[in-house]
């Protein structure tokens, strides 16, 4: 029965490609299951995939153009079903190639083993931890005693905890982890990694493996190795080890849940938090999502009872709050009030360590003071900014380059001034009025590429840090400054996107996260009256996101509708066709809203933006596959798809 059942399957290999039917040898039918690894012609090379399922040829495909596949390795399928049912899933959600999709899923270790050099692998988890067990946080046993009951029955659940620390959210981790296997724990950065490994490796010994794109190819290799053999049963990692092919997983937990990096911006733009959710979901296995300023779609999940919200009741001391109206304020210098320099001065002289915060990398914008003309890139249309290291204007989104001008491009003046502060301009004032060596973490002061520890000890090199976001992405711990300032914490609020506001309130509870208890986080604004930083005061998130839900609501923003980008580029573009498509989706679906196409310049190319937006996720699909059919065919066009921008 067997045999004739798998006569004909469908292989997908890791490429943008759909599944493609070949026909099995007999003496390999017995193995050709679906999930195995197989070789198979593909034009004229031999690649690997894996059997997807059995297929029936089409009746306009000749049986004499179908061809053999070569061989089918190792003795159990590489990817489970589950992991079957999810690439399948992924595949219809993002609409995208199932090729696409398993690229995503498996590193190309996975299809081609990568002899690793000896000792070369997880040298960095054996490192000593800054933080023992014996320093956590005792946590919530009445939270511990749900979670380990949902995988000890093998039911598929998700939690989500409101974590009051940083602290607190890896010490709920390693409880739970004192009971389990199959598990996968999610981390946003690698060097989120390297900071929880050693305290997961006291529990787990050898049965943790860690698995992201910064190991070496024999690296992941070796790690795939020890998963597909069963000797590793708890997978640390960043997205990469989400789909790591566990054969019985009961927990998958995500922490900081609700940072973007679980969203690439480029290839398949999927969320690793939906598809952890997903996962869980396939595997009948529980799911605890973790922050400590959880995603506002986490938080309607869970008002809507779809998952289970955990706030444990511990009394945290939390560091004064203070905002610093710019309008009001004295200015030492552009983007630094004198409070601020007072209040560091009063921490330098405490001896405690300090954190400036400014999001904008080099010196100032270059600015006419007759028109208010500021320089833009001649490519992207954004402002330039000056570098005073080697005395150039830069585009930061396209990369150009170019020499100050002697006058303004807009009315011919010669007074062109320097206005405004970037990171580099407050760099020199922290010298020049705190009497002190900031330590500079921004990309432009690190354009080597280096380890995560290496960062760490960069941060740690003086009792200043001055940085972009660059810095409090990679900052760990809790309670290490007794003294933070947002510079300019309006760029949070100006941002082109509907979950700025969200974002900015975030990124500002990381930066308080550092803060000792009863330390001070000052915030300079011109918009005080922004609804944001009373929530931000009174420490009161879940009525900042009641009042952002119902804001949402009124307009039909996620999470009360579905969005979705389309994106072209490449000479093929034709917007009367487009335009022609947008009348009559409109016409025919009320239901559906869709804004453009409008068009900017990216790196030199011009790109056209579609946005879709819909109560309905099969109208949203529908609209977008039928966008996607125009341009079958069209080589010298690009088209790019974010479902869930």
């Amino acid at each position: 029965m067997l045999k004739s059942r798998m006569e004909f399957v469908d292989v997908v290999f890791p490429l943008n490609l759909g599944p493609l039917t070949y026909k099995c040898p007999e003496h390999l039918r017995e193995r050709a299951v679906p999930g195995m690894l197989v070789s198979a012609p593909l034009k004229n090379k031999t690649i690997n995939g894996i059997i997807s399922g059995k297929s029936s040829p089409s009746a306009l495909c000749p049986m004499s153009s179908i061809r053999y596949i070569s061989d089918i390795h190792g003795e159990s399928p590489l990817l489970s079903p589950p992991l079957l049912k999810l690439l399948t899933w992924m595949s219809d959600y993002y609409i995208a190639n199932m090729g696409i999709v398993l690229k995503n899923m498996l590193p190309a270790e996975a299809f081609k083993k990568v002899k690793a050099r000896k000792k070369q692998h997880l040298e960095f988890s054996v490192r000593r931890s800054e933080q023992s067990l014996e320093q956590l946080q005792e946590v919530d046993e009445e939270a511990l005693v749900k979670i380990n009951e949902s995988v000890s029955k093998k039911e598929y659940k998700t939690f989500l905890l409101h974590a009051p620390t940083s602290l607190y959210e890896i010490s709920f981790l390693t409880k739970i982890l004192q009971s389990h296997k199959g598990v996968i724990i999610l981390v946003p950065e690698i060097i989120y990694v390297n900071h929880t490994a050693p305290l997961i490796r006291e529990i787990a010994g050898e049965r943790l493996c860690i698995l992201h794109s910064g190991l070496s190819r024999g690296e992941r290799s070796d790690t795939c190795g020890k998963i597909f053999s069963g000797q590793c049963s708890i997978v640390l990692g960043t997205r990469t080890a989400l789909f790591a092919p566990l054969k019985n997983v009961s927990l998958i937990v995500v922490m900081q849940e609700h940072s973007s990096s679980y969203k690439p911006e480029e290839a398949l733009r999927y969320n690793g938090r939906d598809i952890a959710v997903m996962r869980g979901y396939l595997e009948k296995a529980t799911v605890v999502l973790s922050s400590i300023c959880p995603s506002i779609e986490s938080i309607y999940n869970a008002k809507r009872n779809k998952y289970i919200l955990m706030r444990p009741d511990v009394v945290i001391r939390r560091p004064t709050i203070k905002i610093v109206d710019m309008h009001c304020e004295k200015q030492i210098s552009p983007n630094l009030s004198k409070t601020v320099v007072d209040a560091a001065m009063s921490s330098i002289r405490k001896n405690e360590r300090i954190m400036f915060v400014i999001n904008r990398k080099g010196y100032s914008m270059l600015t006419c003071s007759e028109c208010d003309y500021t320089e833009t890139c001649d490519k992207c249309g954004i402002p330039l900014v000056f570098h005073k290291d080697d005395k150039s204007l830069r585009c930061h989104y396209c990369g150009f380059k170019s020499l100050p001008p002697d006058k303004c491009k807009r009315c011919g003046s010669f007074n062109v001034k320097l206005m405004g502060a970037g990171i580099q301009r407050i760099e020199e004032d922290i010298k020049r009025y705190l009497n002190i060596e900031p330590v500079r973490l921004d990309s432009d002061r690190i354009k080597r590429k280096i380890k995560p520890d290496e960062l760490s000890e960069i941060i740690k090199e003086g009792n200043m840090v001055l940085g972009t976001k660059l810095l409090t992405g990679r900052l760990h711990g809790a309670g290490e400054f007794g003294m933070a300032a947002v510079l300019n914490a309006d760029i949070y609020l100006n941002l082109p996107d509907f979950r700025s506001i969200e974002k900015a309130y975030q990124e500002i509870s990381v930066i308080a996260d550092k803060i000792k208890p009863g330390g001070r986080l000052y915030i300079q604004t011109r918009m005080p009256g922004n609804y944001l930083f009373s929530f931000v005061k009174n420490n009161d998130y879940y009525a900042f996101c009641e009042d952002e839900l119902s804001r949402r609501k009124a307009v039909v923003y996620p999470p009360y509708s579905k969005l979705a980008i389309i994106t072209f580029t490449g000479m093929d573009y034709d917007e009367n066709k487009i335009r022609d498509t947008v009348k009559r989706l409109l016409a025919n679906d009320e239901g559906l809203e869709i804004l453009g196409p409008s068009s900017f310049s990216r790196r030199g190319k011009t790109e056209h933006i579609i946005l879709l937006k819909s109560a309905s996720k099969s109208r949203l699909h529908s609209s977008v596959k039928e966008f996607l059919s125009l341009f079958e065919g069209h080589k010298n066009l690009k088209v790019g798809i974010a479902i869930d921008p």
